[in-house]
């Protein structure tokens, strides 16, 4: 990789643009995000788009963006930003195959195995982000944005500096962790908390308030850490009990990712988040009982949005 891993305000237009792949709602989050840090934005494919919006403390916030219909569409850039579920992944290898050897991948994604899973895709180098802040989409380029005390992790490596230095000024932090595999699975728990017991139950965040509920959350936390520590990550039960008590900490209204889709009739990102433990579980002789009755149990979920009983307005 020939870049330094620096980027100051001034080169910025002689890096181009940031191309967005993704325009969701952690998409637009951060689009915005670059926006106000002085970044131009290309969105890749779908629909058109002219503007992202991003609300956050009650204020709006909007930027124009290009649009290319095509990866041949884009303008020489270095940076991108790669905001799609896991499941889709493959379906933007052509967006992510148009970066260059000296470019930067942002890739703002779920799961513990971000490299492994676009690095071959792309050319780029890939920067891991995980994601903390809420991000709710309200319409096509709108997004409503909860603050959580959190705002991105990425490694601590050139990389990793590198997608970092993009937000500089940005309005949204950036920590950088020496230790990032143990970082992603904390940040799994979150996940194989909130999300699973929010998509079933058709319930945001205050689920999580009623014991028996609060109960299962921990439970499914403590296999995912088993398997962390198997794996070499340095996860205790603590961990876990301190995510929990986070996920109770925030506003009950707040609606998972996977609450969001499945209001909205979009796939599921299940298999991406919860089959990682139950795999990788059983590679190491770590039993995952409850994690893989939640992937069954989601698995049998009808398609379509959730049905009547649901109580989250959650627009698509």
């Amino acid at each position: 990789m020939r870049h330094s891993g620096e980027v100051s305000v001034g080169r910025r237009s002689e890096a181009g643009p940031v191309a967005l792949i993704g325009a969701g709602s952690v998409g637009c989050m951060l689009a915005s995000h670059l926006g106000a840090a002085g970044w131009d934005i290309v969105v890749c494919g779908r629909a058109p788009l002219e503007r992202v919006v991003m609300t956050i403390d009650g204020e709006a916030m909007e930027h124009k963006v290009g649009w290319a219909a095509e990866p041949g569409e884009l303008p020489p850039l270095r940076f991108a930003v790669l905001a799609t579920k896991i499941q889709h992944t493959p379906d933007v290898a052509g967006w992510l195959g148009a970066l260059p050897e000296d470019g930067v991948v942002l890739a703002a994604q779920n799961g513990v195995d971000h490299r492994s899973r676009i690095e071959p895709l792309t050319a780029a180098a890939v920067a891991p982000a995980l994601v903390y802040p809420n991000a709710e989409r309200t319409g096509p380029g709108e997004v409503r944005v909860r603050r959580t005390g959190w705002g991105l992790v990425v490694p601590d490596d050139e990389a990793g500096r590198a997608a970092a230095a993009l937000l500089a000024g940005s309005g949204l932090e950036v920590a950088a962790a020496a230790d990032f595999a143990t970082a992603a699975w904390e940040k799994l728990l979150t996940n194989v908390i909130a999300n699973p017991l929010t998509a079933l139950t058709g319930r945001p965040l205050e689920v999580l308030h009623e014991p028996a509920m609060a109960a299962l959350g921990l439970d499914l936390a403590l296999e995912a850490v088993a398997v962390a520590r198997a794996e070499g990550a340095a996860l205790t039960a603590d961990h876990a009990r301190t995510v929990l008590a986070w996920l109770q900490s925030l506003p009950g209204a707040t609606p998972s990712s996977m609450l969001q889709d499945r209001s909205a009739g979009r796939g599921l990102e299940h298999q991406g988040l919860l089959g990682p433990v139950v795999t990788l579980g059983r590679r190491h002789g770590v039993p995952t009982p409850l994690t893989a009755a939640m992937l069954a149990l989601l698995d049998a979920l009808p398609a379509g949005p959730a049905g009547p009983g649901s109580r989250t307005t959650v627009a698509g």
